[in-house]
């Protein structure tokens, strides 16, 4: 009877899996404007990706990213000498002196029930081992950022919920400068509009979250603020046509003896920023360096990200110096460009890994403005759930550029679905490439820590309302049954035994992960 009841059951998977092979998936809300993201239910889900960072010596700045029924119980096994943590805010703190890797595992439990989850923390020389997740203020605010602002935006990234899925950093771009001056002879907030800086970045702190700051080692910035370097011991400069061209292509490099570099990494650190910025046009390698060597031989771990327009020429000899780097010029929250990032970026992707991160620009999504004034994003939903999925399978830095304080439900469920978020965060650090392109269709995909495949059937095309589009195992170089799941849906689609095909809409895209059939489901 058993042996029976055996063949029983495997005939019906073999149908199963027969039949799913031969079918086109089609969602069945695909005609619909939809928040695809299920809830998070009340029991503890940990959020975190499986591997943090830091310096030796350097104070750890993390908090454990969870879901759940408030209040929630965290505690750890495998504590190291040095590293305190509050069971209460899941947040780590302390320092450790000693280079390695250690194994901690992190628990949660609340009144709906208890999870835990393996967590190493390398102390070694690699910072940002996954890609940095957070806000700038450029894509809504531009010229016109406040400190009370920047605090508003921390604020609803906490009470929002984002925190609790791993949005940490809150960045102030250009536009922030006054003069030099201070204990470090460093660059000081225009204290019109920043105030309080120590203040403001102490209290960012006190959320659970991170802070950034934006620089530039030119004489003017772009914003035409005060930069990095100047022609005089001062520090100031007058604008005039003979220093300061207005073709912001043509602005002076930094020239002459005084660069002030180490003044300003000195007034960064001291106030507590944990990311930076750094804006010009063309990189030039000695500044790079010079500037990784200052912050890593500050008293924090600050995350250098390189925000340039300029050819990669030289990338394999820069790349190593710096955390992120962007990939082209500023985006805008329209089809073409976004577009324009899509199946183009598989050139940089040997230069990607933990640590290191290409960067095609922030996020576009929620509400915009450049400082103009807050509207939504000009993407279609459907370009939306394109934008984050292609960010999210790129492993890329993901820093939104909207208006935190007024979140709709339909950008809250871009932001939070955690099984499409952990794609980002991997550990293995794996950018998506372009495997196969079927005509204005095409199809994405990379490795994951757990040996899963993650892959996006993307249709940017016109020429249709929707388009059938494949994933071929042979193209992944896989064999066997495989189960697809649905990431934005978070549900087991079926099992298919040599390739996949979805019903993806116009500017869409069906994003999946495939394990196989043996493993249990998540």
């Amino acid at each position: 009877m058993r042996t029976l009841a055996f063949l029983v059951l495997l005939a019906v998977a073999i149908h199963t899996t027969a039949q799913n092979a031969n079918q086109i998936y089609a969602p069945a809300d695909i005609d619909s404007a939809r928040i695809l993201t299920p809830p998070p239910g009340p029991a503890p889900r940990i959020n975190s990706p499986t591997v943090f960072g830091v310096r030796p010596g350097h104070p750890i700045v993390y908090t454990i990213p969870a879901t759940g029924t408030r209040p929630i119980e965290f505690s750890m096994t495998g504590l190291p000498a040095g590293v305190h943590f509050d069971k209460n805010t899941g947040r780590f703190s302390g320092s450790i002196s000693t280079p390695g890797e250690y194994l901690l595992t992190l628990h949660a439990r609340n009144k709906a029930g208890r999870t835990e989850k393996r967590f190493r923390l390398i102390v070694g020389e690699k910072i940002a081992l996954t890609p940095p997740m957070g806000w700038n203020s450029w894509n809504i605010y531009a010229s016109k950022i406040t400190q009370e602002l920047v605090a508003a935006n921390a604020r609803a990234m906490a009470t929002s919920g984002l925190i609790d899925h791993g949005w940490s950093y809150m960045n102030i771009d250009d536009c922030w400068q006054g003069a030099r001056g201070g204990a470090f002879h460093g660059i000081l907030p225009d204290s019109t509009i920043f105030p309080d800086m120590q203040g403001l970045c102490n209290e960012v702190h006190s959320l659970g979250l991170r802070i950034g700051i934006y620089s530039t080692p030119w004489v003017e910035s772009y914003g035409h603020h005060i930069g990095g370097s100047a022609t005089n011991p001062q520090g100031l400069f007058e604008r005039t046509k003979e220093n300061i061209p207005r073709n912001k292509k043509q602005l002076p490099y930094a020239i002459g003896p005084y660069s002030f570099l180490q003044n300003d990494v000195s007034q960064f650190t001291a106030w507590g920023f944990d990311y930076l910025k750094y804006d010009w046009n063309p990189i030039e390698l000695p500044d790079v360096k010079a500037m990784y060597e200052a912050l890593r031989n500050s008293s924090r771990d600050v995350v250098l990200s390189l925000s340039n327009s300029a050819p990669f020429d030289g990338v394999a000899e820069w790349a190593q110096w710096s955390n992120c780097w962007r990939t082209g010029g500023d985006i805008r929250d329209n089809w073409k460009s976004l577009k324009s990032r899509l199946f183009t970026q598989d050139k940089w992707a040997p230069y990607a890994g933990p640590g290191h991160w290409n960067d095609p620009d922030m996020m576009i999504v929620g509400y915009v403005g450049w400082g103009k004034g807050a509207r939504p994003s000009m993407l279609t939903p459907d370009e939306q759930y394109t934008h984050v999925s292609a960010w999210c399978l790129m492993s890329v830095p993901l820093l939104l550029g909207c208006d935190l304080t007024r979140l709709d439900t339909f950008t809250l469920g871009l932001l939070t679905n955690d099984e499409v978020l952990a794609l980002d965060q991997d550990a293995l650090g794996k950018q998506a490439t372009v495997i196969s392109r079927q005509g204005d269709a095409g199809v994405m995909a990379k490795d994951l820590e757990d040996g899963s495949k993650a892959v996006g059937l993307f249709y940017p095309g016109d020429s249709s309302a929707t388009q059938p589009v494949t994933v071929r195992w042979s193209d992944l170089g896989i064999t066997g049954n495989y189960i697809v799941r649905d990431c934005w849906r978070q549900k087991d689609i079926g099992i298919f035994d040599h390739e996949f095909t979805a019903l993806v809409r116009r500017h869409g895209v069906v994003l999946v992960a495939l394990r196989p059939a043996d493993t249990k489901s998540r």
